[in-house]
């Protein structure tokens, strides 16, 4: 079987590809997305928020490369890679991504500093993501640029070299830029990496987030709760009160009409004493 590279991946030799073949699992200095990508749920909520999971991937420290391999030459293992309009079920049995099975490069790679990363992270992945033809690649730094030259930087393809995103600083400190892919403003904040929706005017929740508005929900359902329980119990006893009202009542009206009806029997027996 012969597999064409994409179109953006134009002047790439066709691969020849007899025997299906799983990529590798990342190698230990690959695994740096953990506590700015996939702790937070980032994967999770960029699906979340596209919601089409039959055509979409969104997947970390994943394999992507043009040629499928059983070792680690000329693949990539993006801390974080979305593709759109693609094959996730070729993707999982693969173990990963490959452009030419695909169809297309990834739409947008990711990668976070790490010490022993971060050089590579800046030229040698920058060019091979660019032969790949992803259309945006960026990197974050959770140092505030200690690692890379900047604290957050992206680049975007055109004619076939990247050119960079514009950054912006923010009053507080931070820094954000716009991918246009995602339709998101990526932004750098006290050193997180956080997903800025400018349509919604908010950001994609982290997993924290989503478990406080959860637990918000359960501590708000349970006050709820124990109010309706109040309310009942105060009910009850309200009516409770009024039954034994109505019971006392009950039974002084019997005891006025006996007492009536004594009174009765007396006067007719005096009368009758009267009489005779």
């Amino acid at each position: 079987m012969t597999l064409k590279p994409a179109a953006s991946g134009a002047g790439l030799a066709p691969v020849d590809a007899p025997e299906f073949i799983r990529f590798p699992d990342p190698p230990p200095e690959e695994m740096t997305a953990f506590y700015q990508v996939n702790f937070p749920g980032y994967p999770v909520s960029l699906y979340e928020h596209y919601g089409d999971r039959a055509t979409t991937i969104i997947t970390s420290e994943v394999a992507a490369a043009l040629i499928p391999s059983e070792d680690y030459e000329g693949v990539r293992y993006p801390d974080l890679l979305v593709a759109f309009g693609v094959n996730p079920a070729a993707h999982r049995a693969r173990n990963g991504y490959l452009i030419p099975e695909q169809g297309k490069p990834p739409d947008f790679v990711l990668e976070v500093a790490s010490g022993s990363t971060a050089r590579r992270d800046e030229t040698v992945k920058r060019d091979n993501y660019a032969e790949m033809g992803v259309p945006e690649y960026w990197r974050f730094d959770d140092t505030g640029g200690d690692l890379y030259q900047t604290a957050l930087a992206g680049d975007r393809l055109a004619d076939g070299e990247y050119r960079p995103i514009p950054i912006y600083r923010t009053a507080d400190g931070g820094y954000w830029g716009r991918s246009e892919v995602l339709g998101l403003d990526l932004c750098w904040e006290d050193g997180a990496l956080r997903f800025w929706d400018p349509a919604e005017g908010r950001y994609l929740a982290t997993h924290e987030e989503l478990h406080a508005i959860s637990r918000a929900a359960v501590a708000a359902r349970r006050a709820a709760e124990a109010e309706r329980n109040s309310e009942r119990a105060a009910r009850a006893d309200a009516e409770a009160r009024i039954e034994l009202e109505l019971a006392a009542r009950r039974a002084a009206e019997s005891a006025r009409a006996e007492a009536e009806a004594r009174v009765r029997e007396l006067e007719d027996e005096l009368r009758r004493r009267e009489e005779s």
